[in-house]
């Protein structure tokens, strides 16, 4: 493993690792095994923050039981309990790195937990969170594997690369996702305690991650990536850090946008950049108008929204997030200054979602900012490929649509509302659903559902709109020239494809 010996923090070295990976394994403590104790209901009551199921299903499962109960549940155990079940591994080494803490009874001082994939599973090594704590994190904490974490690895394209750089790995997590189709990975990060545990988390898992130090894009100067992923310290508000983790010392937005800015500068010709940001909704402003500003030419971009949050929602949010009460003293001085901020830059939104970055070459690039808010099952990782996919079947066949043949894709249906009139019921909504991937939804017209009934393989779309002009007396320039915009955003969308 290559590494920058410059930080410091909680250090695990190989010997310490291979034991107490020998522990995890001896005992079961991965995914499949913890599922295995807990059953269904249990393990989903704990994922909804319910210990006490998962508590009561720990208790005959030996030694297993005793470290889902300390790492899992945030409980107190007898020495003699833990030294059983993390042996080799002897208690004082584990006291010393700061994996466990106490006297006769102890509780973790670390999290220490399985995650895993449709291939296998791994063990993650972060701080404990406000609640196992039972106080506010350090400025330097390192959050676990949360909800942000999860989005950015199920929205994160998978495809065999070269090279991938996890800018800003926290806990690693995303690395370990990137090592089942990155041939090499480099991860880096400002504080010096997230590589510490992000190298514990590499070598406990045995895998070859070069871990290097510094801000933002400065420790790979003058390289370049196959993929890029990232999830910066995207916390919008005064320029200030409070927390690494989630601060970034910049003004409102302008951490999100310096990442987008600059990462195609690090990328390979064709390269493709993945990363979680936030933006401001300001008023008198499209979200989408600002976000596009940040992008330097020749890149192709995907902005999704996933949500939109009010201010004082967010920022309460955000202040237990790191322990605080914001009916304390304290939660009430710092969420005022926040909304104070909020107020002065006229911001009535935050928005947050994913956004990908290609370095195309080309002039005229693919900018494209949407909503997505409603909830869907697919991971959005295969979506994304396949978008990038469609913008370049575009760019390649655009002066050549009218000559395509066409089809409707079989998992896209057309749902109808009709409204009771004095004729009888007439169609007041007609919506096409693409019930697969993120389910997207287009509103058409009698006469667009009609043009889409046509795309089944056999005529070209010139012959389609010449018979639609003939049958509803309406020109054919007219017609093709309100299709082809809307012939553009389905097969982005994959509502439509070429025969």
């Amino acid at each position: 493993m290559s590494v920058d010996t410059s930080f410091a923090g909680p250090r695990f070295s190989d010997e310490l690792c291979a034991r107490l990976r020998e522990a995890l394994r001896r005992t079961g403590y991965d995914a499949d095994g913890v599922l295995s104790v807990l059953g269904g209901a249990a393990h989903a009551a704990l994922g909804r923050g319910e210990p006490e199921p998962a508590d009561r299903a720990s208790r005959d499962a030996g030694d297993l039981g005793t470290l889902i109960r300390l790492f899992l549940l945030g409980g107190a155990e007898p020495r003699a309990a833990v030294r059983s079940a993390i042996a080799p591994v002897s208690l004082d080494d584990a006291i010393e790195v700061g994996l466990v803490r106490g006297d006769d009874l102890l509780r973790a001082g670390l999290d220490l937990r399985p995650h895993g994939d449709e291939t296998g599973s791994w063990w993650v090594l972060s701080d404990l969170d406000s609640d196992q704590s039972g106080g506010q994190v350090r400025p330097d904490h390192v959050l676990g594997v949360g909800h942000a974490s999860l989005s950015l690895i199920r929205a994160t394209i998978r495809r065999p690369v070269d090279t991938l750089l996890d800018l800003g790995t926290g806990n690693g997590v995303q690395a370990l996702h990137a090592a089942r189709h990155a041939r090499r990975v480099t991860a880096t990060d400002v504080s010096a305690r997230a590589l510490a545990l992000a190298d514990a988390t590499f070598r406990l898992n045995e895998l070859d991650v070069e871990l290097l130090r510094g801000e933002w894009f400065a420790p790979v100067a003058r390289r370049t990536f196959d993929q890029i992923v990232c999830n910066p310290p995207f916390v919008v508000g005064p320029p200030r850090v409070d927390y690494t983790y989630r601060d970034s010392g910049l003004a409102g937005d302008d951490a999100s946008a310096l990442v987008v800015r600059q990462l195609p500068a690090f990328l390979t010709d064709g390269g493709v950049g993945q990363l979680l940001a936030s933006w401001l909704h300001v008023k008198g402003e499209d979200w989408a108008d600002r976000v596009q500003r940040w992008l330097p030419p020749g890149t192709d971009a995907w902005f999704v929204q996933r949500d939109v949050a009010d201010p004082a929602l967010y920022v309460g949010t955000w202040l237990r997030d790191a322990g605080i009460d914001p009916r304390s003293a304290e939660g009430r001085a710092k969420g005022a200054a926040w909304l104070d901020w909020f107020a002065d830059e006229k911001v009535d939104g935050v928005g947050f979602g994913f956004v990908t970055l290609r370095r195309a070459g080309v002039a005229h690039a693919t900018v494209v900012c949407e909503d997505l808010r409603q909830s869907y099952d697919d991971p959005l990782g295969p979506e994304a490929g396949a978008w990038l996919d469609r913008v370049d079947w575009l760019r390649e066949h655009d002066g050549e649509l009218l000559e395509t043949r066409f089809r409707v894709p079989p998992t896209v249906l057309l749902e109808r509302v009709d409204q009771l009139g004095v004729e009888g019921w007439e169609a007041s909504v007609r919506r096409l659903h693409r019930t697969d991937g993120p389910g997207w939804q287009h509103d058409v017209d009698e006469l667009a559902a009609a043009l889409l009934a046509g795309c089944q393989g056999a005529l070209p779309l010139s012959d389609l709109l010449e018979l639609l002009a003939a049958a509803h007396g309406r020109p054919a320039g007219e017609l093709t020239a309100a299709a082809l915009p809307m012939i553009r955003e389905l097969v982005r969308h994959g509502m439509l494809e070429p025969a």
